[in-house]
């Protein structure tokens, strides 16, 4: 357990008074950005505006008291916010409560059984294809409020939503959508003039101010929610074993999008401090923020990639500065929070639009579509229509199947099997001094398997012709790196139709791996010691030996 030690303990040896006040002027800033994107993301959840601000708080201290990253910040972020919503649909704030304490678990599990290293294996066409989907299903959520549009339904699916939208277009408020262009237009133009001051800060700021003072007819937070400044409570959710059945799918999509989300971001951020994290203690620390986020009223969280980078431009370089954020965001709860009732929701959906567009990575996905391979174009496209005509549930596990049984079909392409050319094969005229030749007996055939030797490859194994008239066979394994338990399966089958021809079977330089499954099988065994040779000119000589022809004479 020596390397699960948290980067807080860590920093706190070489701390120095300057670094701290670096630490606490970057999380106050890293706080004023999180405010109105925990506010915005929450209701993009279907959750009330302070359970955000929860999430950020407990969360975002714990995993950056635990975590495995100096300069991680951690809170609630888009790519949880459908997910979110179709929980608490389906299953209530109980629900998502229960889905969230699991997923936690689920992380702490991940992290103690080092399965950090794990997450890489996920197709980058997989990681690609949810987060545009996901950017996708946020668009389409917030056009309602952008427009100001009324709708006759309460829609909960993607493409309900979509539907919506097109059938109550007529109902659209002009005033709301000013107010959305306005604040759109903050949030594009302002970056461009003032870096210090957060667009999305001036956004809400600015038409919050307009709405209120010119009275105009368009939808507030306070409209469509009870605003509380009240603390986060300590709240255990009743469990039963049908809700932890039914929510059991949406925490394992949670514990995954959340390692995935954090551990993508712990790389981003040692790119651009030139450090190294822990993606174990951060596993266990995502999962204990997450448990701790959902029994004070919160919602998922996982590493924000944005939020991080501010964090690390404005000086942050140990998690000192994702506890002051977490302690600023707790201040604001406590005394601002009642201003947020006047936020209209047209500069909230603008603001996700944003959120939306960053995350989206169109330019990644359509580079992906036009230079991959067809088949992982494929993978992309439909784990991307997945996410958004169904869920990421249903997106994730069917683009890693499709990917698993890709990668299987291409590693099958690879492996070959194939026979030696010998001496009397050869005519006259042939480049003879090109061509590696060793002397090989008569009674004696070669096969040389290049490539790993799993199920994918295994029918190769057995589809090896046996000449009647020879007496041994020598498989030469050099270039196998790996074997599985149908291959192994396979090879046994080969060594039953060798002995059934009377042909004696040697296998020639078996790596480690391979030789590993042989012994455990006891296959070593079965086939004789004497007759593994550790290269092909011990294999050849060792065939020499069982000329039988020779012996009869």
């Amino acid at each position: 357990m020596k390397d699960l030690t948290p980067q807080l303990f860590l920093s706190m040896k070489q701390y120095s008074k300057e670094q701290f006040v670096n630490d606490v002027v970057s999380g106050i800033i890293v706080a004023i950005i999180a405010l109105p994107l925990s506010i915005a993301l929450a209701l993009a959840s279907g959750v009330t505006p302070e359970q955000g601000l929860y999430t950020a708080i407990v969360a975002g201290f714990v995993i950056s008291f635990l975590g495995g990253s100096k300069v991680q910040i951690a809170g609630p972020t888009a790519a949880f916010a459908t997910i979110v919503a179709g929980i608490v649909i389906k299953n209530g704030t109980e629900g998502l409560a229960v889905a969230t304490i699991l997923a936690g678990i689920l992380l702490i599990i991940m992290g103690v059984l080092r399965l950090g290293s794990l997450i890489r294996f996920i197709p980058y066409t997989i990681t690609t294809g949810f987060t545009t989907g996901i950017a996708v299903t946020i668009f389409i959520g917030q056009i309602k409020d952008f427009m100001g549009l009324t709708f006759e339904t309460s829609p909960v699916e993607t493409m309900e939503k979509l539907h919506e939208v097109i059938a109550c277009a007529g109902t659209f408020n002009p005033m709301a959508v000013a107010v959305g262009a306005l604040s759109l237009g903050i949030l594009i133009i302002w970056p461009r003039f003032f870096k210090k001051i957060p667009p999305s800060l001036v956004a809400v700021i600015v038409s919050a101010v307009l709405v209120k003072g010119l009275d105009l007819r368009v939808n507030t937070i306070g409209d469509l929610y009870t605003i509380s400044s009240s603390l986060p409570v300590f709240h255990l959710p009743q469990i039963s074993f049908e809700l932890v059945r039914r929510v059991m799918p949406d925490a394992l999509t949670i514990a995954v999008l959340a390692a995935i989300e954090s551990l993508l971001s712990c790389v981003v951020a040692d790119g651009m401090v030139g450090g190294k994290h822990n993606s174990n203690m951060e596993l266990i620390a995502q999962g204990a923020g997450n448990a701790a986020s959902a029994l004070f009223g919160g919602i998922p969280a996982t590493g924000a990639i944005a939020r991080t980078a501010a964090n690390i431009k404005n000086g942050g370089r140990t998690p000192v500065a994702g506890m002051v954020h977490a302690a600023v965001l707790l201040l604001v709860l406590i005394f601002l929070m009642p201003y947020a009732a006047l936020i209209p929701m047209p500069a909230i959906a603008a603001i996700l639009f944003m959120v939306a567009y960053n995350m989206s990575e169109w330019r990644e996905f359509l580079d992906v579509v036009k230079t991959s391979p067809k088949s992982d174009t494929a993978v992309l496209l439909i784990t991307f229509f997945l996410t958004v005509v169904f869920d990421l549930v249903m997106a994730i596990g069917v683009g890693l199947v499709l990917a698993s049984l890709l990668f299987m079909k291409r590693m099958s392409d690879v492996s070959d099997i194939y026979g030696w050319k010998y001496e009397e094969d050869y005519r006259e005229g042939d480049d003879r001094e090109r061509i590696d030749l060793k002397p090989v007996p008569k009674h004696v055939m070669v096969f040389e398997v290049d490539g790993p030797m799993f199920f994918g490859a295994a029918d190769k194994i057995a589809q090896i012709p046996l000449d009647t008239k020879k007496q041994v066979l020598i498989l030469r394994m050099r270039s196998v790196p790996a074997m599985d338990a149908t291959a192994l399966n396979s090879l046994k089958k080969l060594h039953a139709r060798c002995r059934k021809a009377h042909i004696t079977m040697i296998l020639s330089h078996v790596n480690e791996q391979p030789m590993s499954v042989m012994e455990k099988s006891g296959f070593d065994l079965e086939i004789g010691r004497d007759n593994i040779a550790v290269s092909i000119d011990a294999a050849l000589s060792r065939a020499a030996m069982i000329d039988r022809t020779a012996e009869s004479v």
